[in-house]
């Protein structure tokens, strides 16, 4: 019972959370909320209910951290060349026996060189940068072969041209590892606020706060495992109304706007909650990944665009000591931006 007790804890601070950030979250910080390992994009870009020793998985989900992990150090790069941005990751894990698991990460976020412009839109050719990072402490620790817990510790900064900002967080998560190869997981993520900013535009002093669970099933007669995540629990309205009206639902000449029904705005909200994702091993060292959001679809999709946007796909492999995962996302109309990861047990060489 009394290992039980860090696990009950973790849910009655998730609870306290939800009280504390129903306030409007900070917009800043995107390192924080936004995935860029390539595996966890491919499966939704949320937590993941893994528990095979994968590195990637450490930063969005704590509780997955394990002595598997040990001595292991991943690299990420994404790149979105319709826009010319770049991000990095870089992380590395350590076990000790006392203590448990730890896992460490850097995410820096490049925009590149932007222009500066006069209130008429002048150029004269000077340049400034925009740029977010964030760094993740994280710990996990086995309780039972059925049982783990976890927390990042994080801190986040961000640098637009003059304006700086600086907030801490963290992410507490619980993982439950049931029979015939089902998992759940728990993750409250980016409890935590503003610590200084010298910009204007300061929404909240809160982090961008998202409570989620998620389930995976591993087939018993394939080699496929499926996740689902219902996630930001702690808000159920994710419907918007749209100012331009692309979808047409104003009428021209009378100018009264089409109303959704209860059923509909239902459907939409809960389907704004759900992602859905699957991976299929072929062979030891080939993985194939998919993924659809429909909250992307929804909030990035344009009616009159027939697109592929909220889906994600991608693969991993094995070349000897190496594992290599690549992933491509389609978050918007305009680009998608492609992530890569490569992995390796520093304990091998």
């Amino acid at each position: 019972m009394k290992r039980l007790i860090p696990i009950w804890g973790c849910f009655l601070l998730s609870i306290i959370i939800l009280r504390a950030n129903a306030q409007v979250n900070n917009g800043l910080y995107r390192a924080l909320t936004d995935a860029n390992s390539a595996r966890v994009v491919a499966l939704g870009g949320f937590p993941l209910p893994i528990h095979d020793g994968d590195l990637q998985t450490a930063t969005f989900n704590p509780s997955a951290i394990c002595p598997s992990m040990n001595n292991q150090m991943t690299v990420s790069y994404v790149g979105d060349f319709s826009v010319g941005t770049n991000f990095a990751t870089a992380q590395y894990s350590h076990t000790f026996e006392k203590l448990g698991s730890f896992a460490a990460s850097v995410q820096y976020y490049n925009y590149g060189s932007m222009q500066y412009a006069s209130e008429s839109g002048n150029v004269d050719g000077s340049t400034f940068n925009v740029s977010d990072y964030a760094i993740t402490l994280g710990w996990g620790r086995e309780l039972t072969d059925k049982w783990s817990i976890g927390a990042n510790l994080k801190y986040a900064g961000v640098q637009y041209e003059t304006g700086r900002a600086g907030a801490i967080g963290v992410d507490v998560a619980a993982t439950y590892w049931a029979y015939s190869d089902w998992a759940f997981s728990l993750v409250a993520r980016n409890v935590g606020m503003q610590i200084y900013s010298n910009l204007d535009n300061q929404s909240s002093r809160f982090l961008p706060f998202s409570l989620d669970f998620m389930v995976s099933k591993k087939l018993s007669h394939l080699p496929m495992t499926f996740y689902f995540a219902y996630t930001d629990i702690q808000k159920w309205n994710k419907r918007f109304d749209d100012p331009l009206d692309l979808a047409g639902n104003t009428d021209p000449l009378t100018g009264q706007t089409k109303e959704p029904s209860k059923v509909a705005k239902f459907f939409t909200n809960l389907g704004c909650h759900l992602v859905v994702g699957s991976e299929l091993e072929i062979g030891k060292n080939l993985v194939l990944r998919a993924s659809y959001n429909y909250g992307t679809y929804y909030y990035m999709s344009v009616p009159q665009a027939r697109s592929l946007v909220g889906f994600s796909a991608g693969f991993g492999v094995k070349i000897k000591m190496f594992e290599i995962d690549y992933a491509i996302s389609k978050n918007n109309i305009v680009g998608s931006p492609h992530f890569l990861t490569l992995r390796v047990d520093l304990s091998k060489f």
